[in-house]
């Protein structure tokens, strides 16, 4: 009995093996894990918008490099020892019919720990359209830490105005500048504002801006909205405020990596508002002492 099943047994267990073997090598095959030769890959990958990579020694995005806001300053602009000059004019039409028209220049210096320094002189017109220096002015902005440190990027702003004595009184103005990325092309900044006349009528003025845009062409073509709010008295009219309050259309036009231009065109929603303010910005980057204007990523720092 044990020779017969041992014979015709035997047999069936060799091959039940063998299979199970050859199912447990395919198995294996099937989950081994095969090690392709190393690869080394150049570069990074880029977000949505190129103009919002991080560059620069405070690691800021690329947009904040070129003003994107007349109304409403973000961060600072310039690398240490770097240089830029703005042509301005801005048009304020009354309802009553008259008019005004102001032209200012101004040069741009980045300083190292976040600081820039800009210098102003402004002129505007009289009646007769014809022009006349009104006033020259320091600005200096302050970024309390590298962008992305602290949220909304504060920074500090500090102006004053050497105004011509026959046109009024010197003024001193401080801002908090705040500025963020809504989202991925979506930019947006916010000031506080406090204006004081040093003589003459001693005025004093309260205020907010903002803005927000939308790039629709990556570092070309961006559009959004600007807004402004004042709260303006005179010593003895404290109790009188002129409050005006502006909204509308901005765009910005680069142009090639070095040059913008920005149109601002808001209208009056309050009644001492003026009934249109505009605003046109031709921007150059001039570069400075330690390259040529052109920014490589922060993730390549140092590569």
């Amino acid at each position: 009995m044990l020779h017969h099943i041992t014979k015709t047994t035997l047999p069936a267990l060799l091959a039940l093996l063998t299979a199970g073997l050859t199912m447990a090598q395919a198995a294996e095959s099937t989950n081994q894990v095969i090690r392709l030769p190393d690869m080394t890959v150049f570069g990074s990958v880029l977000p949505v918008a190129s103009e919002e990579v991080k560059v620069g020694e405070y690691e800021r995005p690329e947009w904040t490099l070129h003003r994107r806001f007349p109304t409403t300053r973000v961060y600072v602009q310039k690398e240490p020892w770097e240089f830029g000059f703005e042509q301005w004019w801005r048009g304020r039409f009354f309802r009553n019919g008259t008019q005004m028209h102001k032209f200012q220049e101004e040069f741009e210096i980045g300083l190292p720990k976040r600081m820039q320094l800009d210098l102003y002189e402004n002129w505007t017109s009289n009646e007769k359209g014809q022009m006349r220096q009104l006033s020259h002015a320091v600005e200096l902005r302050w970024a309390l830490a590298d962008w992305g440190k602290i949220p909304l990027n504060p920074t500090l702003y500090g102006e004053w105005q050497f105004v011509d004595p026959a046109r009024g009184g010197d003024t001193w103005e401080v801002k908090l500048l705040l500025g963020e990325e809504l989202a991925p092309r979506w930019h947006w900044g916010l000031n506080l504002i406090y204006e004081q006349e040093a003589g003459q009528g001693r005025a004093t003025e309260i205020a907010w801006s903002q803005g927000v845009s939308y790039t629709f062409i990556d570092q070309k073509l961006s559009g959004g909205l600007e807004m402004r709010f004042a709260h303006e008295t005179a010593k003895g009219s404290r109790s009188q405020p002129e409050i005006t309050y502006m909204l509308g259309p901005s765009l910005q036009w680069r142009v090639g990596s070095r040059g913008h231009i920005d149109f601002v065109n808001m209208f009056g929603v309050t009644r001492e508002a003026p009934k249109v303010e505009s605003f046109i910005v031709f921007s150059l980057d001039l570069g400075g002492v330690k390259g040529n204007g052109h920014y490589a990523p922060a993730s390549l720092k140092g590569q």
